[in-house]
């Protein structure tokens, strides 16, 4: 009789171990999916707001167009520069720092090539007073600045993710479902730097 008694013991005691093992991983798995559906949707976002900025291209290019004609460098520079930057795009299960610096490096070209553009209307008084022209410049100035809260908005769900899959015994846990670090957007070099902007 108490032998039995022990076996039903040890029965309730093992099934209640793994009850409360299930239950801490089930609960951390389902914590470590939201998570990173929470970093993928941030990400959506932040391309949300770099197709916004290729979208008022054609239409600020083709403004300045209209004033000057014999800047075609300029021009082609600008619609070269999108066009790649348009073309890169990130699986965002997959953000790793190498496609995020494949990513960086075409917005970064495409901001250099719109900083040239911006210098060319310098030359053009008339263009800079141009009501159509003001109105797409403001639309870009809003939308560089969206794209900045975006960047950080997706470091900051990136860094919560990445500390919650890192620390123990969590970091068991992602390793045996696969879940991996993301990459932060950083600055550009130079950045420290403030640009010089005359208008």
């Amino acid at each position: 009789m108490k032998n039995i008694k022990k076996s039903w013991i040890i029965i309730a005691v093992i099934l209640l171990l793994a009850i409360i093992m299930y239950t801490s991983i089930k609960g951390t798995y389902n914590n470590m999916v939201t998570m990173d559906e929470g970093v993928s949707s941030q990400w959506a976002q932040v391309e949300n707001v770099y197709q916004r900025r290729a979208d008022l291209i054609p239409n600020l290019v083709a403004t300045v167009k209209g004033y000057a004609e014999h800047e075609r460098e300029t021009f082609e520079a600008v619609t070269l520069a999108r066009s790649k930057a348009t073309s890169v795009t990130i699986d965002p299960t997959n953000l790793n720092e190498a496609s995020m610096q494949q990513f960086q490096a075409a917005q970064d070209q495409l901001s250099s090539a719109l900083s040239r553009l911006l210098v060319v209307v310098e030359k053009y008084p008339d263009l800079k007073a141009n009501q159509n022209f003001l109105d797409l410049q403001t639309q870009l100035e809003r939308t560089e600045n969206r794209i900045t809260v975006e960047r950080m908005n997706f470091n900051t769900k990136s860094q919560e993710y990445n500390s919650f899959i890192r620390s123990f015994p969590k970091n068991i846990y992602a390793s045996l479902f696969g879940f991996e670090k993301k990459a932060y957007f950083k600055a550009q070099e130079g950045a420290e730097k403030a640009p010089e902007v005359k208008f």
